[in-house]
């Protein structure tokens, strides 16, 4: 179960997403003067290097945050504002004038964001990855405001719902790398819902040819609608999906070789559970520039639904 390291997809379409809409929902989150209490279920290693072993294995990041920051170097679009604030934010940990090398998982991203009464529990079961992220928590000099908790998120994170505020914000982004996370997170958040109904749920999950992937944002969907609870549906697809050769990711590939051409994740989504009510405009813009600058064939694409 600890086959699974994010650093082979750092950078990619899929973090692209993922972090551009969690942006967004922050930067919503900290207008209000209440702190928050913010939960990262899987946290990582929290800082990875686009130009890594691992980074370099797979080649994700050419395809997703490096061609949107060329982009933005040579003046090709003037991005959505909430892409444009997830660009510039990558070059504040990267020296001046550099190009990014240094990419920042979600609890970094999210520690930029933290006000003096807000709060963080990043949770991470990969022995070397968690050791990793509280090094790099440390040398932040975060204190208390930052806690790194070594245990699966899954099994334990519920308990510190609701937060003291009552303002909180729940990211749930495992790798799916087990059948079972499926179910799990399907039960987190229906667990979180009962604690804490007035929480925002954030779910990242794969589109690929699953059932239990494509099921997930169907039954997220149908739970927030019995608990009476707004939701918004994003994803983007870059390409369509191989018939022959099902995603595979580049760690579970023979050789490194091959971990480029096993086929590559077609797609992603974000379920939010009690959105900002102007994530949905925001991210509209942000999507349709993604497609183009991000998709490979005529089968790129992006939804947008909400109840």
């Amino acid at each position: 179960m600890f086959s699974y390291r994010h650093a082979f997809h750092c950078g990619n379409h899929a973090d692209v997403l993922k972090h551009t809409a969690l942006l967004a929902v922050l930067n919503y989150m900290t207008e209000k003067a209440v702190g928050i209490t913010v939960l990262d279920s899987h946290a990582g290693a929290g800082l990875y290097r686009l130009d890594g072993q691992y980074a370099r294995t797979s080649q994700e990041s050419d395809e997703g945050v490096l061609r949107l920051l060329q982009a933005q170097q040579n003046k090709e679009v003037q991005f959505a504002p909430v892409l444009e604030n997830y660009l510039n934010l990558l070059k504040t940990g990267n020296p001046p004038d550099a190009p990014v090398l240094n990419y920042p998982g979600s609890p970094l991203l999210v520690q930029s964001q933290l006000r003096p009464m807000d709060r963080l529990k990043a949770f991470e079961l990969h022995p070397t990855d968690g050791r990793l992220l509280a090094g790099t928590v440390r040398r932040l000099g975060c204190g208390r405001q930052v806690e790194v908790v070594r245990d699966n998120g899954f099994s334990c994170i519920t308990k510190f719902f609701p937060p003291p505020t009552r303002r909180g914000l729940l990211v749930c982004d495992p790798s799916y790398e087990m059948k079972t996370d499926y179910a799990q997170v399907l039960d987190l958040v229906a667990e979180g819902l009962l604690k804490f109904a007035t929480g925002t749920y954030f779910v990242w999950y794969p589109i690929i040819a699953r059932a239990d992937a494509h099921d997930l944002p169907k039954r997220l969907r149908t739970m927030a609608n019995r608990a009476g609870k707004n939701w918004l549906d994003m994803g983007l697809t870059i390409k369509g999906a191989t018939p022959t050769r099902q995603y595979q990711a580049p760690e579970f590939a023979e050789k490194p070789e091959d971990a480029k051409r096993v086929g590559g994740l077609p797609g992603s989504g974000v379920f939010v559970i009690n959105p900002p009510y102007t994530l949905k405009d925001q991210m509209k813009p942000a999507l349709e520039q993604m497609v183009a600058l991000l998709g490979q064939d005529k089968n790129a694409m992006f939804k947008l639904e909400s109840n």
